[in-house]
């Protein structure tokens, strides 16, 4: 993966070169992607209605945080992307983990959502997991098998639809977030942690987690 970085940071534009510098050199810090690379797309969506709780669970003004050295996977990965006239979007970042708490008594014990007192808890609590998908130039939509917190057999990792559009948008996704260093997750297309994840966490905590994450490129 550093391979990679290194090769974007010499072969890519200036802008991406810039934002990566830009970021701070311990990877545990915290920064605002929105800030620091802002070609990417923002939409929080648990700042919204449109979501599993149809309200919004976070405060006005919440900014899509990450650590420093997530932040540096995800402008890899738009960098590939741009290669294709795509662009990332981000639908999830950090969450507190009372929007955590919330969401799991919305839907406790299932497949899809982590009890907050739990193992290593939600990743996203951490700031080393992101909910994305695909955009084109103008900042529409691409295909993709399902919306975001669609809890359904469509949403897996591994796509089981007809459809070849939404098969290549999402083959393109995970291909270029496992370039990035990503892993993604079984039960949602669109969850991506990164590898090194247990870096960020207590060791006690590693041990206990309950995620399930599955490299992208499998």
């Amino acid at each position: 993966m550093a391979r990679i970085v290194f090769a974007i940071f010499l072969l890519g534009p200036p802008a991406i070169r810039a934002q990566i510098l830009a970021l701070p050199s311990d990877d545990f810090a915290w920064v605002n992607l929105r800030a620091i690379a802002p070609a990417i797309r923002i939409e929080l969506r648990y700042a919204t209605s449109e979501n599993i709780a149809h309200r919004a669970l976070y405060p006005r003004g919440m900014q899509p945080l990450v650590r420093a050295g997530v932040a540096r996977r995800l402008i890899t990965a738009q960098a590939i992307l741009r290669r294709y006239n795509r662009s990332l979007k981000i639908w999830d970042a950090y969450r507190p983990r009372d929007a955590q708490a919330q969401l799991w008594r919305l839907a406790p014990k299932n497949d899809y959502i982590v009890n907050p007192q739990g193992g290593s808890g939600s990743l996203h609590s951490w700031g080393i997991a992101v909910d994305a998908t695909l955009v084109d130039d103008w900042g529409r939509p691409l295909s993709m098998p399902t919306d975001f917190d669609d809890f359904t057999p469509a949403a897996m990792l591994h796509y089981k639809g007809t459809d070849p559009i939404v098969r290549t948008h999402l083959y393109l996704l995970q291909r270029t977030m496992a370039h990035a260093g990503f892993y993604g997750l079984r039960t949602e297309w669109w969850h991506f942690t990164t590898s090194d994840w247990k870096r960020y966490v207590p060791e006690r905590l590693a041990k206990l987690s309950n995620a399930v994450v599955l490299p992208t490129n499998q």
